[in-house]
C-alpha cells in the first residue's frame, strides 16, 4: 500500500472514490423511478398539480374532501361515467359533474 499524503483536503482524499452499487441502493432507485411514474401519471408531465395554484395545504385538502364526497355521492346514485364542468361566476367557482352530455341538478 502507498504512502498517504498529508495535508490533502476532504474533497481531494476522495477524488476518484466510486461507490459500489449496493442491494438497497438499487432498491431506494427502482422506488423513486416508480414514484416519478406515479407522480407524471397523476399530475402529468408539466407537474400541473393543484399545489402549485397557489392555495394553502388547509384549503387543498378541504377542496380534495369535498370532491371526494361529490365522487362517493355521485358512485351511490351509480353514476360512473362522468367529467366535471368547472365555471368561474363573479366571485365564485362552480365544479359541477356532467354525465354523458347532461347537466346534473340537485
Amino acid at each position: 500500500m502507498g504512502k498517504i499524503p498529508k495535508g490533502l483536503s476532504d474533497k481531494d482524499m476522495l477524488d476518484g472514490y466510486v461507490e459500489d452499487v449496493t442491494m438497497e441502493a438499487q432498491f431506494l432507485a427502482a422506488e423513486a423511478a416508480e414514484e416519478k411514474k406515479r407522480r407524471e401519471k397523476i399530475f402529468g408531465k408539466q407537474g400541473n398539480s393543484l399545489s402549485m395554484s397557489g392555495l394553502d395545504d388547509e384549503t387543498l385538502d378541504k377542496l380534495g374532501r369535498k370532491l371526494l364526497e361529490l365522487k362517493m355521492e355521485l358512485f351511490r346514485e351509480g353514476i360512473k361515467n362522468y367529467t366535471l364542468k368547472v365555471k368561474r361566476e363573479d366571485w365564485d367557482i362552480i365544479i359541477t359533474p356532467v354525465v354523458k352530455g347532461k347537466t346534473m341538478k340537485k
